[in-house]
């Protein structure tokens, strides 16, 4: 009995730590948020005209890759519960390919503006104006940011596939797997308000 209640306390604090953690994640990126707003309320033509150099199309594609990967994530917590051990990693799998598919539209799409001159420092966005630079230093840092978040949720998912193929993540302690479908929401949720902010609000 006292041991059950141990790992109980123990999941809880692991529970509450990476809820914590999110927190401060929220702050950071709310503040950039506010930069954002900020110098888009100074910049507004600018930044309009710098938000019609993205494709709508990617980002939408990606909106719609990080969603279902959330909904095949909190399934996979699910299928643990279950003691369905080849459905949660089927599921995991499958968050992990819709991982890589966006980082791959995100790799592609970094690289055309590059092609075309348009990154942090270039003299190509520098001719452009003050506002400009500001929007692209802020989509690539935002952006980049966002996808280093996607890096890290790709090798936490991972090692959740690994330990549920080794027996040794089950429905008796699935705290780390729940953590990472908590991180991964995190990273859904930053991406649904960077999409508009970058690609819709022009």
């Amino acid at each position: 009995m006292s041991d059950a209640i141990h790992l109980h306390r123990d999941d809880e604090a692991s529970k509450l730590g990476m809820w914590l953690f999110i927190f401060t994640e929220l702050l950071l990126f709310a503040g950039l948020f506010i930069v954002y707003g900020i110098y888009r309320y100074l910049n507004p033509v600018a930044f309009h005209l710098a938000a019609e150099e993205l494709s709508v199309t990617v980002g939408t594609v990606n909106t719609i890759i990080l969603l279902v990967s959330s909904a095949t994530m909190a399934m996979a917590s699910t299928a643990i519960r279950l003691k369905n051990k080849q459905l949660t990693i089927l599921l995991l799998l499958a968050t992990l390919f819709m991982a890589f598919m966006f980082m791959t539209n995100k790799y592609f799409e970094w690289k055309g503006k590059f092609e075309h001159g348009i990154f942090p420092g270039s003299e190509d966005l520098l001719r452009l104006g003050h506002g400009d630079t500001l929007f692209f230093g802020l989509y690539f840092f935002m952006t980049g940011l966002h996808a280093l978040h996607i890096i890290v949720g790709f090798v936490l998912i991972t090692i959740v596939c690994y330990r549920v193929n080794n027996n040794t993540l089950t429905n008796e302690n699935p705290v780390l797997l729940d953590n990472s479908g908590l991180y991964w929401h995190l990273v859904d949720l930053i991406w649904i308000f960077l999409f508009p902010l970058f690609y819709l609000i022009t």
